[in-house]
């Protein structure tokens, strides 16, 4: 029997997550199973991609699921990856390009707890994704049976919320509610554990309705709102005409918020110089005059100074962690006065004290100042800073060594730059080859870098990668990866070749953990623990060829970098590069832990204040 379920997208997706039924369902009355009532609501809320690896546990799901595709000319295509967290991975790396909510549908047991990585790293990052997870039959859960797991124990310290399915009746509206709660306020992953049983009960489906969550619905509705004051708007250019060197610092928050064109009229208005964070990446064109790329462990130079140097720090959307504020009582110590703006009350004044902020909707609230702004005729940032700045630049730019006989990965991104200009989406593994894309790459817009900032996964960036080109077939997708990165998922290589997505894969290959040989040389006396992979035997040409890839190569000449560069991304079809670098090539800058920006390590070719 076909599903009975129907392809209806009852609203459009917003900010603020409300649901408005404009006209009644056309399955509402139909009697359907749990199984199906989770397909049909995944199809109300605009999912069409789903991402996951069946089992017992979820078979119901998945036979909902094949049969929906059938009916409806493969509406909902279902993505198998080789391992659970590489579905969520992918679920993660459409959601981060495209703004949605990633879907994710895997077993119970270890199909479940092989996702509590990329549920940690959604939750970190604030990226929305609806995992679901089969469960053992209710009559059967607290027994240990085979294949069960505490999954609402295990996941509710690491997503934004847990559902455990026990109602049948209640299915439809914790389905619905989820997707509300991830997509919402601060984004999240949220997770649904569905018992076997549950999935196959019949239930009426009503077509509407969600969860009574008073206490989360009244926050949201608050965060809604609290709207900018003219008395608050006052207060904060108050302290920007008081300031001659004032900073914009922005982070993910304003990417994930869909804030970014509102971050750059009110950059370009007041003529405000950016910052951004690893997950800020894009907020701003990383060619805007204005742009004075990431701060941080791993930020410019000129960008760490010009944060030493303000005296009016901005902070919008950012959170001021260890990686960007190492010894908060130093960050920005000339700043007489910092202002913060987010969408999460708990971020303000957690780590830095601020002497303004304010709590909502981040487009809304930042295009309220800078029409307050416009109205009250503010002027712009005073010249002398801007020249400052253009001093620093042209001071403390980023280099390497361009004279070396082995390929620099810094040289590796800037051609790649030369070939997608900063159109294309970029994924990466954890590392320093996600430094170095970091620091070199070019985006014009947001949500083309993908990259685990706070959880820092190894392995992060193949399967993002494949879930991106599922989301964007209109942009070229490329995973920058590490040889140690990769190989966390390398299964996933298979992936891109079965479903025949043009993802190119670029492999740093400097024979190990790149980042870990970095500290140890500096901080542990050049001690390699567990880190060289010099021995290793991964040979990893076959292994891209034994998986599909038409297009396999390995690059060790300098010489040829620009030209095997451009083949390699010209390719019809997935493509595999390994590039050979010099295994000695650093990360600089770098912030050492509990250091301040003033004692930064900037290497061999890049200057050093008091130098």
């Amino acid at each position: 029997m076909d599903c009975p379920c129907v392809n209806y997208k009852r609203r459009a997706m917003s900010e603020t997550a409300e649901h408005i039924v404009e006209q009644s369902h056309p399955a509402a009355g139909r009697t359907l199973t749990g199984a199906e009532i989770i397909v049909q609501v995944l199809a109300d809320e605009g999912v069409e991609t789903v991402f996951g690896y069946s089992g017992g546990a979820i078979l119901p799901t998945y036979d909902a699921i094949f049969r929906f595709n059938e009916s409806q000319n493969a509406a909902m295509p279902l993505v198998v990856p080789a391992n659970e967290q590489g579905a969520g991975f992918m679920a993660a790396g459409y959601a981060r390009a495209t703004g949605k909510v990633g879907a994710a549908i895997v077993t119970s047991g270890p199909g479940a707890t092989n996702t509590v990585t990329p549920v940690r790293d959604c939750m970190a990052d604030s990226v929305p994704m609806v995992l679901i997870t089969g469960q053992v039959a209710r009559a059967a859960i607290g027994t240990d049976a085979f294949q069960e797991a505490p999954v609402a124990n295990i996941m509710s310290p690491v997503a934004k919320h847990v559902f455990m399915v026990t109602d049948p009746e209640q299915l439809e509206a914790t389905v619905r509610t989820a997707f509300e709660i991830a997509r919402s306020g601060r984004p999240g992953p949220v997770v649904i554990d569905v018992p076997k049983d549950v999935q196959t009960q019949q239930n009426v489906f009503r077509g509407s309705g969600v969860l009574p969550v008073p206490g989360y619905r009244q926050r949201m509705q608050a965060l809604r709102d609290n709207k900018l004051s003219s008395d608050k708007c006052r207060a904060f250019f108050e302290l920007f005409e008081a300031s001659q060197r004032p900073l914009i610092y922005a982070g993910g928050g304003v990417i994930n918020a869909g804030a970014s064109q509102a971050l750059r009229d009110f950059a370009h208005r007041f003529e405000l110089p950016v910052v951004t964070t690893l997950m800020g990446i894009g907020a701003l064109d990383t060619s805007d005059p204005l742009c004075l790329h990431m701060l941080g462990m791993h930020g410019t130079a000129y960008a760490n100074y010009a944060v030493e140097d303000c005296d009016l720090l901005i902070a919008i959307g950012a959170r001021f962690d260890d990686r960007v504020a190492g010894v908060p009582s130093q960050f920005a110590p000339s700043a007489r006065a910092i202002a913060h703006l987010d969408a999460d009350a708990s971020e303000i004044n957690k780590v830095k004290a601020v002497d303004w902020h304010h709590v909502g909707l981040f487009s809304e609230s930042i295009t309220q100042l800078t029409l307050y702004g416009q109205k009250h005729n503010v002027g712009t940032t005073p010249s002398a800073w801007h020249e400052h700045l253009t001093e620093l630049r042209q001071t403390y730019p980023m280099n390497y060594d361009q004279e070396s006989d082995l390929i620099q990965p810094p040289a590796v991104m800037q051609a790649i730059n030369r070939q997608t200009n900063g159109n294309a989406v970029v994924a990466t593994g954890v590392g320093q080859h996600q430094m170095w894309s970091a620091q070199y790459c070019q985006f014009r817009e947001p949500r083309l870098w993908l990259t685990s900032g706070s959880m820092g996964t190894m392995g992060f960036g193949l399967p993002a990668a494949i879930g991106a080109a599922f989301a964007r077939p209109d942009r070229q997708v490329i995973d920058i990866d590490g040889d140690a990165s990769i190989r966390m998922n390398i299964g996933e290589l298979e992936t891109a070749t079965t479903y025949d997505l043009p993802v190119k894969v670029l492999v740093i290959n400097n024979n190990g953990d790149g980042m870990v040989k970095q500290w140890q040389k500096l901080f542990f006396m050049g001690r390699l623990s567990a880190s060289d992979k010099s021995l290793h035997k991964k040979d990893f040409i076959k292994a891209a060829e034994a998986d599909g890839f038409k297009f396999a190569q390995r690059l060790s000449d300098p010489a040829a970098l620009d030209d095997t560069i451009e083949k390699f991304l010209a390719f019809d079809g997935p493509a595999f590069l390994e590039v050979e670098v010099d295994p000695d090539a650093g990360v600089y800058p770098m912030v050492g832990p509990g250091k301040t920006y003033s004692e930064m390590i900037t290497g061999d070719y890049i200057a050093t204040r008091g130098e």
